[in-house]
């Protein structure tokens, strides 16, 4: 059965950010991973996981203004220096933290031949810059109907930047939501990307609410998960249908 991590920006809203962690660990999760954290100062991040005896599984690199409607910088003209800087905040944060994952977005706009070829530089940079700390950039396909425009919506494209950029520490966040939005076919889409994914995320359609709320047959997953010998942190990157807790009824024992 997989290992579930709870998404702090998503689950336990019912609490301030930061009682997140033991409201997580107190309900028996023993990951967590975010979207959200460049406000805090990583040591206070690194002492509430200690405190709670969490990990953190996985984070966003800074993505931009968020506010003002940027979901990423990767592909976007003329940002280069400004996905340098970004890319350059995350280290503070996994050395206090030890989190070695994270997304990197590419922004709003078309993939057409200079956006990919913006975004697959910039991706080669950060992957090589992340290396040296021993960290891992994940992309992940997200569908257009919750980030209009969003660059990367097509996993099939994901997974050619990922073969086209070619390191080692270059992955696929494979989000079982968003794959059910924009392709359907979550088994077989694992079945063929397993050997790309280093993180899972699920959600029900349509609503992405917990697991048992929508269409997908979440046992079904699960166990092609273990089939297929997955053995990584799966985030509940979802928004509970009422108070997070009482939503939990859906996790295996």
């Amino acid at each position: 059965m997989p290992r579930f991590a709870a998404n702090l920006t998503m689950m336990f809203t019912e609490v301030p950010f930061l009682e997140r962690f033991k409201a997580a660990a107190d309900a028996g999760f023993r990951a967590v991973e975010c979207i959200f954290l460049y406000d805090h100062a990583p040591e206070a991040i690194a002492t509430l996981l200690q405190d709670h005896n969490l990990e953190m599984v996985l984070m966003n690199s800074p993505h931009g203004d968020w506010n003002s409607g940027e979901r990423g910088l990767a592909a976007l003209e003329g940002r280069k220096s400004d996905f340098r800087a970004a890319v350059e905040r995350v280290f503070p944060l996994a050395e206090a933290t030890g989190c070695r994952r994270y997304h990197v977005m590419p922004g709003l706009c078309e993939p057409n031949e200079d956006a990919l070829d913006r975004y697959k530089a910039n991706i080669r940079w950060a992957g090589e810059r992340f290396a040296e700390h021993g960290l891992e950039v994940l992309l992940e396909p997200i569908n257009r109907r919750d980030i209009p425009g969003f660059m990367l919506h097509d996993f099939g494209l994901a997974a050619q930047v990922i073969k086209d950029v070619d390191l080692p520490n270059v992955r696929l966040q494979f989000d079982v939501y968003h794959r059910q939005v924009l392709h359907g076919d979550i088994v077989r889409g694992l079945e063929t990307l397993m050997p790309l994914i280093s993180h899972v995320q699920i959600a029900d359609v349509p609503e992405r609410h917990e697991p048992g709320t929508g269409e997908i047959n979440f046992s079904r997953v699960f166990a092609s998960l273990d089939e297929l010998g997955y053995d990584g942190w799966v985030g509940c990157e979802y928004r509970p249908q009422g108070a997070t807790r009482d939503g939990l009824g859906w996790i295996p024992s």
